[in-house]
């Protein structure tokens, strides 16, 4: 069996996990309030730019910071919301470890002068 079959194996296998169909029901469930949906999306773009000012090395704004631990606040109570972010870390993170073991099996393809970054 090529490796192009086993890929296309695993993504049936992902599609077919509990973690991923947790998520689509969970996102599904989370999407049906449209003020869930405005409320997630805004705390992402402010995590984003957050994440971009750190990224940048410019100081990042004090209001920014108040809005984006205020709309936390908001999630928090959010149980739809809430199971919506766990299932998505759940499943993010077992992507995170199948891309783990794959990088781990090829590691020299990582190695470029002495210095491999998965080990470093």
């Amino acid at each position: 069996m090529s490796v192009y079959n086993k890929a296309h194996d695993l993504a049936r296998e992902l599609a077919a996990s509990e973690e991923y169909k947790e998520y689509l029901k969970a996102k599904e469930k989370m999407e049906k309030d449209k003020t869930n949906l405005s409320i997630l999306e805004e705390y992402r773009r402010k995590q984003w730019e957050v994440q971009m000012a750190q990224l940048l090395g410019q100081e990042v704004d004090e209001e920014l910071l108040v809005q984006l631990e205020q709309i936390y606040q908001i999630l928090s109570l959010n149980p739809a919301i809430n199971e919506f972010l766990l299932a998505e870390y759940r499943f993010t993170r077992m992507l995170g470890d199948i891309q783990k073991i794959l990088a781990e099996s090829v590691e020299s393809w990582f190695s470029v002068g002495g210095y491999n970054p998965m080990l470093n």
